[in-house]
């Protein structure tokens, strides 16, 4: 799995949103990998035109009626979304939120990312048997210095936690990522996929850099 989270950066504003979600289309493709993207919450809708995985950024635990204002899983699902981000370093949560949405999720069939920020959360989430979990160092996010090489213990000490739970979670890396390289590396530790944001929205060339990840991925996955 490689997740490009879109966040809120001006470089995906308007239109250019679904101008990126059409170049991962065609490299998804091409490499044969999944790709998914989050995008900001109103252009959910816009980017399910595409023939990839859309996530939500976040999603609430509010049920479905007179619930104003908030992210519903059963409403999204309706709309063609695939799942969401859980618990983003920019969007923490409480467990028994973390706890009730996975559940949720996984009940409608959908994509549950738990983002965790160290070795304990790992530990402590990966017992709720999310579909993925994805190890972000909040030090580390946005600053071009990628995890893989900074704190390389980090993920293979989260693969054995995973490996330990038993379970079908598996482990994404992120933080930082801003080559191939960075994402080899990732992959060769051990990590299922990468979840990243600025090393490819704020990249001059998106296809390049998507193009870029893919290929990393491709020549380093097992199996």
């Amino acid at each position: 799995m490689f997740i490009i989270n879109f966040k809120n950066y001006e470089e995906i504003a308007g239109t250019k949103a679904l101008n990126l979600a059409k170049i991962v289309e065609k490299v998804s493709k091409k490499y044969k990998i999944k790709i998914a993207v989050a995008p900001p919450q109103h252009l959910l809708t816009e980017i399910t035109r595409c023939n990839i995985p859309v996530l939500a950024q976040h999603l609430d635990i509010a049920k479905i009626g007179s619930t104003t204002g908030f992210m519903v899983p059963e409403i999204v699902k309706k709309s063609l979304v695939r799942g969401s981000l859980i618990n983003h370093s920019e969007h923490r949560i409480p467990g028994n939120q973390i706890s009730e949405l996975v559940s949720r999720l996984k009940k409608l069939g959908m994509i549950s990312v738990v983002c965790v920020k160290d070795i304990s959360e790992v530990r402590k989430y990966v017992k709720l048997n999310p579909d993925y979990i994805a190890i972000e160092p909040p030090e580390l996010i946005g600053t071009g210095k990628a995890v893989s090489k900074e704190r390389p213990e980090i993920i293979t000490r989260s693969v054995t936690a995973v490996k330990q739970a038993k379970n079908s979670t598996k482990l994404l890396c992120g933080a930082g990522i801003v080559s191939g390289e960075d994402v080899a590396k990732a992959i060769q530790l051990g990590a299922k996929g990468i979840l990243v944001a600025s090393g490819i929205v704020k990249a001059k060339n998106w296809a390049n850099v998507v193009e870029e990840f893919a290929r990393a991925i491709s020549e380093n996955q097992k199996g």
